[in-house]
């Protein structure tokens, strides 16, 4: 009895000889003749003309249009672009890589930790201007209040790091349920307001969308205490870009961290990039950078792949919202 054919592309991720190897061998022996093929970049319409399944996090304007695509199994922890009404061919299954990218971004947040109490970014400054000068009182991590917004795969991996080295760690999620291990305490979003006066240090790991607009706008930044510092590596549209330069200005914040801004890539004339407090990285704290990441989307694609062609559940699955 012969097998349907089906024609899988791994785009956007460098994946390596090894991981092909790895990715094909899942999809053997199941009830499809799986057909491989590999493009990093440069995908056109007709790319996907014959696709039925694509692995990595394909143009959005392509996928909606493409004929057979019946899987599409994201390189990336966050689905937004791709879960909106429309935006896949109808039928279509969407699965997303969360869980890879905890310990390269908890390991960059906690980076941004230490750079911010420490004032290395200051620092580096003088160097950059050969002075050899103090910039004056820091804090510690032990001890510190640090206030975790989102607590998935990496805000518990950086809650987890913060509270190993001493800190009093609080997490706050939409919904409470049982408090991990790694947190002293654990609160829902709506308590928010009482929280930020308590904290050293607010570490933001929330996903977009209408819930987390603008989140940190001018009334709650100007809750937080006097000298605190803000961390965001989740999406720059959580936090009123208007809102952090002005108390930035006022000197209300000890300083910031951002991975993720609003707009991005930040202008060149930003007033952003000014602050002697403020620490810019080009949204690098996850992508490929850390070879382990890639190997764990590469693990959790491949664990997909053999559940698909033996017709059981896949993980990881994102629910697609239906037109209204």
């Amino acid at each position: 009895m012969s097998r349907t054919t089906k024609k899988i592309l791994v785009t956007v991720m460098p994946v390596t000889e090894e991981h092909k190897t790895w990715l094909e061998e899942q999809a053997e022996g199941g009830n499809f003749d799986c057909r491989f093929v590999y493009k990093e970049s440069g995908l056109s319409a007709a790319d996907l003309e014959d696709v039925n399944v694509v692995i990595g996090n394909l143009p959005p304007e392509l996928a909606k249009d493409a004929p057979k695509l019946e899987w599409l199994q994201l390189n990336s922890a966050g689905a937004d672009p791709y879960a909106s009404p429309g935006a896949l061919p109808p039928g279509c299954r969407l699965t997303s890589a969360s869980g890879a990218y905890g310990l390269t971004v908890s390991e960059h947040m906690l980076a941004l930790t230490f750079a911010l109490v420490r004032r290395l970014g200051q620092y580096a400054l003088n160097q950059a201007r050969r002075e050899w000068s103090a910039r004056g009182k820091i804090i510690s991590v032990e001890g510190a209040t640090i206030l975790v917004l989102g607590l998935g795969d990496i805000g518990g991996s950086y809650a987890r790091k913060a509270h190993a080295l001493g800190a009093h760690v609080i997490g706050v999620r939409r919904r409470v349920g049982e408090k991990p291990d790694y947190l002293d305490e654990l609160h829902a979003i709506d308590e928010l307001d009482s929280l930020l006066p308590r904290a050293d240090i607010v570490a933001m790991v929330l996903p977009g969308g209408a819930a987390t607009e603008h989140l940190m706008d001018e009334r709650r930044l100007g809750l937080m205490k006097k000298g605190a510092f803000l961390i965001n590596v989740g999406r720059g549209s959580a936090v009123d870009p208007k809102a952090l330069k002005k108390a930035l200005r006022a000197r209300h914040l000890g300083g910031a961290a951002l991975d993720v801004t609003e707009p991005e890539p930040l202008p060149a004339d930003d007033e952003l990039w000014g602050f002697d407090n403020v620490i810019i990285t080009p949204h690098v704290a996850g992508f490929f950078y850390l070879p382990e990441t890639l190997n764990r989307i590469v693990r959790i694609a491949g664990d997909n792949l053999r559940a698909w062609t033996r017709g059981e559940p896949r993980t990881h699955v994102v629910d697609v919202k239906k037109d209204s």
